[in-house]
């Protein structure tokens, strides 16, 4: 799988560069040509510095955000982007003046929740989710309809790569695109022609990383 590997450079900034594996692999809704390795972007501050300028770029000073929900372990990112946000004029209506950082919990269920203590963050709260990657739109279809339920209001959607332009009539704003790995495809599970031809899975994916096979 390694031996497989290829980088691309964002248009914005050519020192965020994203790690691809062509192959046949699992996310929990389907089945994708090619797995993205964000685990650098996430963990190393440098990387995760440039990523959280690029995106700060697409929202306007006149747009609050009160709390900043990060989705596959991209609080660092988060942290960075609320810093980035806030230098760039961008408002908190919290009563600190300062935006929060939290994420959403799994429950046994699969279900997204937000403990009571957590719930503040959310309720009332202009909120932009920060999730990794998007490639059907069901994990932020997921975390849309949960934070609407807790009573946040969602001003935007970042993502680090998206097969998709928009989830819900929100638009995503992307580092990266489809178009950025032509050959990438996406196929619901029990339609995917590499499965058809017989083609072994390399690995189990998700926001986290991967597990091979």
């Amino acid at each position: 799988m390694e031996s497989k590997m290829f980088k691309i450079y964002a248009k914005r900034d050519d020192a965020i560069q994203l790690k691809i594996y062509p192959g046949h692999f699992a996310t929990p809704q389907s089945h994708i040509t090619h797995y993205l390795d964000m685990t650098t972007m996430k963990s190393r501050l440098s990387e995760a510095q440039h990523i959280a300028h690029a995106l700060a770029q697409n929202y306007e000073a006149s747009i609050p955000v009160d709390t900043i929900i990060c989705m596959d372990g991209l609080e660092v990112v988060g942290s960075l982007l609320a810093e980035e946000l806030t230098q760039a004029g961008i408002l908190s209506m919290n009563a600190h003046k300062t935006m929060y950082i939290t994420s959403p919990e799994s429950s046994n269920a699969g279900q997204l929740i937000f403990r009571d203590n957590v719930q503040p963050m959310i309720r009332d709260k202009n909120i932009l989710i920060l999730i990794g990657s998007v490639t059907t739109g069901e994990t932020l279809r997921h975390a849309i309809s949960t934070i609407l339920y807790y009573g946040g209001s969602i001003r935007g959607v970042s993502a680090i790569f998206s097969a998709v332009n928009s989830v819900a009539g929100l638009p995503v704003y992307s580092l990266f695109s489809q178009k950025d790995i032509p050959d990438y495809s996406t196929y619901r599970i029990h339609e995917c022609p590499l499965c058809q031809n017989k083609q072994k899975l390399d690995a189990i994916v998700n926001g986290y990383g991967y597990s091979k096979l």
